[in-house]
């Protein structure tokens, strides 16, 4: 890899002065989760928009009694991505119900987190969306407030999955997530991709959510020209779970990526070598490797783990 390429918005782009910035600021990057997650967002914005979808099918169904809106209420809602402040629309006449979020409802159950960050996946059709939202209600809602939350939800999902990206990108991570949902009467279990890159200041970015119905060489392919149509022009190191065909993918899309396996997932290879009695020491002697400051405090650190771990040459070394 080149050490400096011209970009369409950055220039001249110091690769490795960048790497060094990178390395140091993504430790001080915005999280997947908390206030400031990188999640948090998407499962706010597709709340609001079904709260307001809820409360137009409301008036509506009130018209004759001349209801009208009053304003947005405010509360602190928890998630497992972390908590964050939602705006519930409500009624002059106080009989505005919200389902989604209830009035006193404060947290959120994780499986439906999963649905609503599935609901920002390509490939979601206007009809994939309205049976995830029936879904999401649990199937107590009419087919108008159905249609009525889908036409106020495909929008901000349309605006966002089409969104421009930033030119360069140091680190993207592929990560997937599975929830369940029912097709044809039966509960079937569906991959999401979610795409999240370090952008040059160190900030994480969700780039996009994609459904996989198959994780052959015509899916990544299909996600990475997605990413350069939205105008991503470069990526230094793709982290990945240990996909197969990935990197004959990006070879073909971004040549000058470099393919790496997610730090997590070297690590429970390599945890299949050690035995169980030692496993607690071998990951506090194995973590120094990964959380060192330098190269070469790092390749010590792999030195000390060869001398002291037989099994290390064989589970660790390859991965370095």
């Amino acid at each position: 890899m080149s050490q400096k390429i011209v970009t369409r918005t950055t220039g001249l782009v110091d690769y490795k002065e960048l790497e060094t910035n990178i390395l140091s600021s993504i430790r001080e990057g915005r999280p997947l989760t908390g206030r400031d997650g990188a999640l948090t967002p998407f499962i706010k914005r597709l709340l609001e928009a079904s709260l307001e979808g809820e409360i137009e099918n409301h008036l509506l169904a009130e018209s004759e009694e001349n209801n009208r809106r009053n304003g947005r209420n405010g509360k602190t809602l928890r998630t497992s991505a972390g908590s964050f402040e939602l705006l519930t629309p409500r009624d002059r006449e106080g009989s505005f119900e919200p389902q989604i979020v209830k009035k006193r409802q404060t947290s959120l159950h994780p499986e439906l987190e999963t649905k609503i960050l599935s609901t920002f996946a390509s490939g979601m059709s206007y009809r994939d969306i309205a049976s995830h939202v029936e879904e999401i209600y649990d199937h107590k809602i009419s087919a108008a407030e159905i249609s009525s939350i889908t036409d106020k939800l495909l929008p901000v999902i349309n605006e966002w999955r089409s969104r421009p990206l930033q030119s360069v990108y140091p680190i993207v991570f592929m990560d997937g997530m599975f929830f369940k949902v029912k097709e044809d009467g039966h509960c079937v279990s569906k991959c999401m991709y979610n795409i999240l890159g370090v952008d040059q200041n160190g900030r994480k970015e969700v780039l996009g959510f994609y459904l996989a119905e198959s994780e052959g060489a015509n899916f990544w392919l299909g996600v990475l020209n997605d990413l350069k149509e939205r105008g991503v022009e470069d990526i230094l190191i793709a982290c990945v779970d240990g996909l197969k065909s990935f990197p004959a993918a990006i070879n073909s899309v971004f040549p000058k990526a470099e393919v790496q396996l997610c730090i997590v997932h070297q690590i429970r290879n390599s945890l299949k070598y050690v035995s169980s009695k030692d496993v607690k020491v071998f990951m506090n002697d194995l973590k120094k490797i990964y959380r060192a400051s330098s190269k070469e405090i790092a390749e010590n650190y792999l030195l000390e783990l060869e001398e002291k771990w037989e099994c290390s040459k064989k589970c660790v070394k390859p991965h370095f």
